[in-house]
């Protein structure tokens, strides 16, 4: 009764302590598993803004990552579990995958053959970490946290046999997979290979296709098919079979994801059909750009009204050949704009004054600098992103992975040019450069697709974390997932069906067949018989 007789004045903090308290009420116990390097950027935002929306949440990533190292100074819980490998040995394991990829001394079928022989040291880096995430103990004191939900990248190993074990609904978050395989063959997404291509990074193949292109990208589709499925094969499914004491396979488990966040959006996808479990968040990492330090904002200030050029070729570059340096940095000085090059290697003989190298620069708060002309990129989704989210177009020198498949979507959209980084010569370069500052139809097509980006109902960080919060809310999604995660193959391609359909048009024909002989013997024994009667 006091309560309602309080005047506004004394009512007020009770109102706001009240608030206060359905607001953690209400907060969630989150378990995420970033991937290494550009993934776990991209991931992190998705942490802090669920921190800041008052959930708890607690990293877990294992004792040998090469990139993702705890800071007394973040708001979220760490977890590191030991694991028997070290991380000079990851970090030179993910260095030669990289670098092996854009050796041009190396033939595409000398690549795969390297690849290939890099499989035990794949393998070792599978089992440890497996091993270190999986052991009794550290599954016992997860389950104790009381999480309730887990935010995955299926780069992580076993990340999904873990979300999996606790059995907890768990959110994967992912970037579209070469040939679309890990989203068509574990989260059963259509991709008709009539229109979806296989493969942009051939360089030609888009969603418009001849007939020979069909051919050509059903041929790759059923290619990358049978790679992917040698690939589980021989890596992931002896560890997940024996972990689980049954025959399992990766999309066993991942398959069960019950939201699948994709980190791209239609801006750059062509249109394909969705399933209601999947959610397009590109573009969840950028950010309106802060002001620059003082040293590079005078840099950028000289440029004057020719303006700046961007070069980054993401974290994971840092040297180049020399040969290779110096036709790069000679391009760059043949342009009128001042260039910021993110580069840790050795300074090239033909660095010119127009040019700065960097150890780290802030890409997004350049890119989001009035006076920044075209970002040279190797086409990683995040840079590709905040590109499109500042409208500066590109000049793409895609190197390996997704990269290829990024920069030809943006250059059929009309806002990139590529180069190739295996070829790249002095002249290519700074024709591509020019023509990218110079013609006019870049820049708008780049803005053509930052006004898309900006045009949505909800920010790409929201609408990720309404889908996780919604998750936990519900405790899963399951009613999102469609029917044919337990299906078998030839019944979700309605192949009995068809059998049976057949045999049953197969049973009429062979009667109608048998009845008409029938009919026809009879009526010639008839037509036998009043001949002879009548003779």
């Amino acid at each position: 009764m006091v309560l309602y007789t309080m005047t506004p004045r004394y009512l007020l903090p009770w109102v706001a302590l009240l608030l206060c308290g359905s607001e953690t009420a209400l907060g969630g116990n989150v378990l995420v598993l970033p991937a290494e390097y550009s993934h776990w950027i991209n991931m992190r935002a998705i942490v802090e803004e669920l921190v800041a929306r008052n959930h708890s949440v607690t990293v877990l990533t294992h004792s040998a990552s090469p990139s993702i190292k705890f800071s007394q100074t973040e708001n979220f819980r760490y977890i590191v579990f030991k694991v028997d490998i070290e991380e000079e040995e990851v970090r030179a394991l993910w260095y030669d995958v990289f670098h092996t990829w854009i050796n041009d001394d190396l033939s595409g079928i000398q690549a795969i053959m390297l690849m290939w022989s890099m499989r035990a040291r794949f393998e070792r880096y599978l089992e440890a970490v497996c091993e270190g995430m999986l052991n009794k103990e550290l599954i016992a004191s997860l389950r104790e946290s009381n999480f309730d939900a887990v935010l995955y990248d299926p780069v992580m190993p076993c990340s999904d046999l873990l979300a999996e074990t606790l059995g907890l609904p768990h959110v994967v978050s992912v970037r579209v997979s070469f040939a679309h395989s890990t989203e068509r063959l574990c989260g059963q997404l259509p991709v008709p290979p009539s229109y979806v291509p296989a493969a942009a990074a051939q360089g030609h193949l888009t969603d418009r296709m001849s007939f020979l292109e069909r051919v050509e990208n059903v041929l790759l589709v059923i290619a990358h098919t049978v790679l992917f499925k040698l690939q589980m094969m021989f890596t992931f499914e002896k560890y997940y079979t024996r972990i689980t004491g049954k025959p399992t396979t990766m999309c066993d488990t991942i398959g069960k994801a019950d939201i699948w966040l994709i980190r791209t959006y239609w801006d750059i996808e062509y249109p394909r059909p969705l399933l209601p479990n999947f959610k397009f968040v590109g573009g969840l990492h950028c950010k309106p750009a802060k002001p620059l330090p003082e040293e590079i904002e005078a840099f950028v200030q000289s440029s004057g009204d020719d303006g700046i050029v961007v070069f980054s070729l993401g974290s994971m570059i840092n040297n180049l050949t020399r040969a290779r340096a110096n036709s790069i940095a000679s391009a760059l000085g043949q342009i009128p704009q001042k260039v910021l090059w993110r580069y840790s290697g050795e300074r090239p003989d033909t660095l010119a004054p127009n040019t700065r190298l960097y150890d780290w620069i802030p890409q997004n708060d350049l890119l989001g600098h009035p006076k920044t002309k075209a970002f040279i990129t190797h086409g990683g989704t995040n840079g590709i992103y905040e590109a499109i989210y500042h409208g500066v177009p590109l000049v793409g020198i895609p190197l390996f992975g997704d990269q290829p498949d990024n920069l030809f979507h943006m250059k059929t959209k009309g806002a990139a040019a590529i180069v190739n980084f295996n070829q790249i010569k002095t002249e290519d370069l700074k024709e591509a450069l020019t023509d990218v500052i110079n013609n006019p139809s870049y820049k708008e097509n780049m803005m053509r697709l930052s006004r898309i980006h900006h045009d949505q109902p909800l920010k790409p960080l929201d609408h990720a974390v309404f889908w996780i919060e919604f998750v936990m809310r519900n405790k899963g999604a399951k009613h999102l997932r469609v029917e044919s995660h337990n299906l078998t193959w030839y019944q979700y391609h309605c192949l009995d069906v068809a059998a049976f359909l057949l045999s049953v048009v197969a049973l009429v024909v062979f009667i109608f067949v048998k009845t008409c002989k029938w009919l026809f013997r009879k009526c010639c024994r008839r037509s036998s018989s009043s001949k002879s009667k009548r003779e």
